[in-house]
């Protein structure tokens, strides 16, 4: 689950810690928005590997970038990590951020995947696609811009506007088609919600289990996850009711979220943060985002888990995220005018 304000004030102990050792040598401290129990793997193959100790606060984005940012010249962050490339862009727009060079993250991130400037980079990704109930529907959509038929009606389930999926999915209909063409496919997108949108995506693929909806939208970690080990409300005889489109094959491709990380504006540490980068970008990370968390490594030729490999292959938009980030204002307008909540 993730970490709330709350969660943030009981990192006090943590915090004075890190504070105190912010100059250590042979020490990183993280902030990190990124919530998986899985990533404790991560840190310790780093630690092992270079003998450098990671010092940890977790809190939410937000939180995070706004106490950097309050702590100034001070802060002892090196690292920050988080989840969507629009909180990336928020990171780097709020100047808690650095550009740094380095030979391996240009070579294994592809350039799209990657600040401009090189204050961000992509490790991770899930692809945000189309899954159905195979009993009720027979015509599933095969693109993103088909979610707006009237043909579909009263049968979507999605999450708010005020998740940076939603936003970041709008953002890059913004990128692919032009700012009219995506409000016309909101006003047709929320005309065929099946409910208010409400929940993660997990509840989107429950919505499927519970009748609630016939097509729910969702990243592809969370259903993968959903194959390798039991996860509530989705049983094994209703998975196998699950359909999944990868969208717009044949044209712009699926649309991609990003996890991701950059160096901290005034890092203590700094070059221990490079190095943490780089090893994110090795192939014993890359695999391991796949393995530990059912995600796609953000290094081109880096092997599936079994999990993520059964959903098969497919053609991911490879339209430059950081331009599609710089869209979220804007779909935050349009989600307003069409009344997407």
């Amino acid at each position: 689950m993730k970490k709330t304000t709350t969660a943030l004030l009981v990192c006090a102990t943590a915090a004075t810690a890190i504070a105190s050792s912010a100059f250590a040598e042979g020490e990183l401290n993280l902030y990190s928005s990124r919530h998986y129990d899985t990533d404790e793997r991560l840190y310790s193959d780093f630690t092992d590997l270079t003998g450098i100790t990671i010092n940890r606060i977790e809190a939410n984005a937000d939180e995070l970038i706004a106490r950097m940012q309050a702590e100034g010249a001070n802060s002892p962050a090196d690292i920050l990590m988080t989840v969507d490339t629009s909180r990336l862009e928020r990171a780097k727009s709020a100047g808690v951020l650095q550009s740094i060079d380095s030979d391996v993250l240009e070579t294994r991130i592809p350039a799209y995947l990657q600040d401009a400037d090189n204050q961000w980079f992509g490790f991770s990704q899930r692809a945000r696609i189309i899954f159905y109930d195979k009993t009720e529907v027979t015509n599933p959509p095969m693109d993103y811009v088909s979610l707006a038929d009237p043909a579909y009606e009263g049968m979507i389930c999605h999450r708010s506007s005020t998740n940076v999926y939603s936003q970041t999915l709008l953002s890059a209909v913004i990128e692919n088609f032009g700012t009219e063409a995506a409000t016309e496919w909101a006003k047709g997108f929320v005309n065929n919600f099946a409910r208010d949108p409400q929940g993660g995506d997990t509840d989107q693929l429950r919505g499927l289990v519970s009748g609630e909806c016939d097509i729910a939208i969702s990243n592809t970690y969370y259903f993968a996850r959903a194959l390798r080990k039991d996860v509530d409300g989705l049983p094994a005889d209703a998975m196998a009711n699950i359909g999944w489109i990868f969208p717009a094959q044949n044209a712009e491709g699926a649309h991609m979220n990003l996890s991701g990380g950059g160096v901290a504006a005034n890092a203590p540490n700094r070059e221990n943060a490079i190095k943490f980068l780089e090893y994110l970008a090795s192939d014993q990370a890359q695999n391991y985002f796949s393995a530990g968390n059912d995600e796609y490594p953000a290094v081109p030729g880096v092997g599936l888990a079994p999990s993520v490999a059964a959903m098969g292959l497919f053609r991911p938009d490879a339209v430059d995220l950081s331009e599609v980030a710089k869209n979220v204002p804007e779909a935050q307008v349009i989600f307003n005018q069409v009344g997407w909540e």
